[in-house]
């Protein structure tokens, strides 16, 4: 084969290979798009091929099984909307103002996600393919709770409690019942958190006497 020859044959499969991820990429924006707007429950191979415009056998040609579907949602819908840097807040010496700071940055994630984090736990228990990216976050609030339970003073009992009191602190399901009503603002929600996980740190008051 001569040296034009394979010149052109690269490029040829470099076309080939640009256009099948430029494809896969409709593919996974547009099951994005549906899983924030209508839920991954609702979201059907026929409406994600339509919104990319193409067949559903391009689909299922990307990606065969629905888990790959969902695992390339994740990694794009968190490349586009991060969540925030645990060593951000691991910087902080000061415990409370740690505390601030992660709550601050957390719950303004969840404003900015909110839509995608509603549909996803409603339908956590009905689309089995969600469990995967559902872990990961899972472990990466358990993090974030001992990064905000560190430095305390705690020992034993009192420290798994306050670890226990910060992970309610930053799940979204807490966020979500101080702010669904718009009478909690983010900030009002943040001074209350902040006020439970602070007393979750204090020694328990001793018993009256008698």
């Amino acid at each position: 084969m001569s040296d034009e020859n394979r010149a052109r044959r690269t490029y040829r499969l470099k076309k080939r290979a640009d256009a099948m991820a430029e494809t896969k990429r409709r593919i996974t924006e547009a099951a994005v798009e549906l899983h924030g707007s209508v839920g991954p429950s609702r979201t059907t191979v026929s409406a994600v091929a339509r919104r990319a415009g193409v067949e559903r056998q391009t689909v299922y040609r990307h990606f065969p099984t629905e888990e790959e579907l969902y695992v390339a949602c994740s990694e794009h819908f968190l490349a586009a909307s991060p969540l925030p840097d645990l060593d951000t807040w691991r910087a902080i010496d000061d415990p409370q103002a740690r505390l601030a700071r992660a709550l601050a940055d957390l719950y303004a994630y969840y404003e900015h996600t909110a839509p995608m984090y509603a549909n996803v736990f409603r339908d956590a228990d009905l689309v089995e393919a969600l469990r995967p990216p559902l872990t990961l976050l899972e472990d990466y609030l358990a993090e974030a709770a001992r990064v905000i339970a560190a430095d305390w003073g705690t020992r034993g009992r009192r420290r798994d409690v306050l670890t226990a009191v910060a992970r309610h602190a930053v799940d979204f399901t807490t966020w979500r019942s101080l702010t669904a009503s718009g009478r909690v603002t983010r900030e009002r929600a943040v001074d209350l958190m902040t006020a439970l996980v602070r007393a979750a740190s204090a020694p328990p008051p001793a018993p009256a006497g008698g």
